[in-house]
């Protein structure tokens, strides 16, 4: 049998991916429940996961439903327009349905909005502390990322107007901020808006939404008239309870939307994330649920925070980051007592970890588990 002999090192193809692609760090996800519980041989059903932000009410029971009907079906392609998801959303924002595109969860998106728009040469700002898929989506595409300083770890808008140059294409915002749960002001954002040169892309991600108080929420849809530069980014993995089926939006002019489309993956989205979001959608009174829980959630782990004399950033997610000082130790303490919470040292926040909101007895658990943790 003869032996084909390896590439010489200098024609490797790794070595010959683009720099950029070669320098990415990927992703760090949430440490699933099975991954905790094999390597430290717990039982599943003992583990906790106060990690990746879901939602502790489970799924929508008209998401349920759909999701079961769209199953007979499954043998076929889902439709690749998304017609009825995006009826749905016509529906509920009074968008136009050109305005509209549709992505495997928001990071798709995201990430169609940076391959539509940016390019090597060209330059993204965003903030320190910000979501992580920023850099990420624009490294990828071999862009410049421009990290602004943030502010009381929130956006410093006025900064990030002033990092503009002329090689920027893309700001990215996140309102509320993860992970530090943050909030800009509807005043701050159409200044910021108004100070930004209509040739650059501010893609606003607001993941959080549906968990704003009703006097933060802002109807900041109707700014995509004035602002056609404007990209709203929003997802079904949060209030909704569609993590698992990840499926998002994007809504802006009908232009900058046929863009995004145009390097959307054909099927990006299947047929079950389609028929669960168009009816979840529909299920106010599970969002109202969720957002109610989360509420009382958030009041008990910052009380409980506040006992242990833990400092903490007041969020307005379905999570809060706290300083625990050595937070790496203490995230594996909180392992060890089957807790799953998120380190966030990768976002320049070492001594924090960021925990969600969970259902009263989890939230029990951790700050039990925390206090136990910090005494070890």
């Amino acid at each position: 049998m003869s032996v084909v002999n390896p590439m010489p090192r200098s024609e490797d193809a790794c070595d010959l991916a683009p720099g950029y692609i070669r320098a990415i760090a990927p992703y760090q996800p949430g440490k699933p429940i099975a991954e905790l519980a094999r390597e430290l041989h717990l039982e599943p059903d003992s583990i906790i996961k106060l990690a990746s932000n879901e939602n502790p009410l489970g799924v929508s029971p008209l998401a349920m439903q759909a999701m079961q009907q769209a199953l007979a079906d499954i043998a076929r392609y889902p439709d690749g327009n998304g017609f009825e998801l995006k009826q749905a959303i016509v529906n509920k924002f009074g968008v136009a349905m050109p305005q509209i595109v549709l992505g495997n969860g928001s990071n798709d998106v995201l990430d169609m909005a940076a391959r539509a728009f940016l390019a090597p040469g060209f330059e993204a700002v965003y903030s320190q502390h910000a979501f992580a898929v920023y850099p990420l989506a624009t490294q990828s595409v071999g862009a410049t990322g421009i990290e602004v300083p943030a502010k009381n770890f929130g956006h410093d808008l006025e900064a990030m107007a002033k990092a503009v140059t002329e090689r920027t294409r893309m700001v990215f915002l996140a309102n509320p901020n993860n992970p530090t749960g943050t909030y800009l002001h509807a005043a701050e954002l159409q200044r910021f808006l108004e100070a930004v040169p209509p040739r650059v892309v501010v893609v606003l991600d607001e993941a959080y939404n549906e968990y704003l108080a009703e006097e933060l929420k802002t109807d900041s849809i109707s700014w995509l008239a004035r602002f056609p530069n404007l990209v709203i980014t929003r997802t079904f993995s949060k209030a909704y309870g569609l993590a698992g089926l990840r499926v998002g939006y994007a809504l802006a002019h009908e232009l900058v939307a046929d863009l995004m489309n145009r390097v959307r993956q054909p099927f990006n989205v299947n047929s079950i994330s389609l028929a669960a979001a168009a009816a979840g959608l529909r299920d106010d009174d599970f969002v109202r649920r969720s957002c109610e829980l989360n509420a009382i959630g958030m009041q008990q782990i910052t009380q409980g925070l506040s006992k242990l004399g833990l400092s903490f950033i007041p969020s307005f997610g379905n999570f809060i980051s706290v300083n625990v000082g050595d937070a790496a130790k203490i995230f594996q303490q909180l392992l060890q007592r089957g807790v799953i919470v998120r380190p966030v040292a990768g976002y320049g926040m070492p001594a924090f970890l960021r925990v969600s909101t969970g259902l009263e007895s989890e939230n029990a658990r951790f700050l039990d588990a925390l206090k136990a943790s910090l005494s070890a």
